[in-house]
């Protein structure tokens, strides 16, 4: 889809989101945009980055924002938003249909005071940054609660919802570190050193928000990773006491079943002519097994 009905006072806004082949066509006939570049900027596998072409002054801004997979499990990862500086116009390109980019777009598109193409990217920049705040703090509540079900019986279920938490941090953690390391150079590029103090605060604003909720993350990631851990503790050590009431159990089936198995052989034996030999083998079996009982937890104390 291609919106063009955008027009602010140095720049006409071309907004764009999942193009066809066709759309991919009027654009290079229309603006004049290479296939190389149309190629490059719709690429949902695109890193955060900014270029700069000294032939046709363009410059490409790409950034990583969350895109969701499962809203009710919290499995997200994220996808690239860019931006396009081209013969006046700037091109947007929401190639993967993200509704929060959308709405950035059309809430910093109504704003009167967005004047100019580089103010319209970073105001658009900062507000796909606080994109990531409300998830994160959809996760922080889903680990509380985890957290209080820790205390009460951990179940598979919560090893596995805890491990899309992990995943979606994972994910998140990556996107916001590339995209920091975009905007610790993009100062020193020709975006940058071009500008004046607007654009420069505007660089400065979309940094420090950046590290806040890179922060918030890596906070996030390290409570997370610690419940996981503390998750993994409870389950092993069901576990292991599982497997100990299972190893008693046989080693307590396995006298009796010695013994019987003595007089089901075709052999003379003690006691084989005697009609009560039954009840001799059940109580000599209680013994054994009370004696077992009795060894095992001497050594399970030490």
């Amino acid at each position: 889809m291609i919106r063009t009905d955008k027009s602010f006072n140095d720049f006409n806004w071309v907004e764009t989101e999942a193009l066809t082949d066709e759309e991919r066509t009027a654009l290079a006939e229309q603006y004049g945009l290479t296939e190389e570049m149309i190629t490059y900027v719709t690429d949902k596998d695109e890193s955060p980055h900014y270029v700069y072409d000294d032939d046709t002054d363009n410059e490409l801004i790409t950034l990583h924002v969350p895109y969701i997979l499962d809203q009710t499990k919290l499995k997200y990862i994220t996808r690239p938003v860019s931006f396009l500086m081209h013969s006046g116009n700037l091109f947007t390109f929401n190639e993967s249909r993200l509704e929060e980019v959308n709405t950035i777009f059309q809430q910093v598109g109504r704003d009167s005071t967005t004047k100019r193409a580089d103010l319209f990217i970073l105001e658009a920049m900062f507000a796909m940054m606080d994109s990531y705040i409300p998830v994160m703090r959809l996760i922080t509540r889903q680990r509380n609660q985890m957290d209080k079900v820790l205390s009460k019986n951990a179940k598979n279920k919560d090893l596995i919802a805890l491990s899309y938490l992990r995943q979606t941090l994972t994910f998140f953690s990556s996107a916001v570190q590339l995209n920091l390391d975009l905007l610790n150079k993009l100062g020193s590029t020709h975006f940058g050193k071009t500008g004046d103090d607007d654009r420069m605060d505007g660089i400065e604003d979309v940094h420090i928000e950046s590290e806040q909720v890179q922060r918030m993350i890596e906070i996030e990631t390290q409570v997370v990773e610690r419940i996981s851990d503390t998750f993994n503790s409870v389950v092993n050590n069901n576990l292991n006491d599982i497997m100990e009431i299972l190893t008693i159990w046989s080693l307590t089936m396995a006298v009796p079943t010695i013994l019987t198995g003595f007089y089901g052989m075709n052999v003379h034996l003690p006691f084989e002519k005697w009609a009560n030999a039954w009840v001799f083998i059940i109580i000599l079996s209680a013994v054994f097994i009370i004696w077992l009982l009795m060894i095992l937890k001497f050594h399970r104390r030490k």
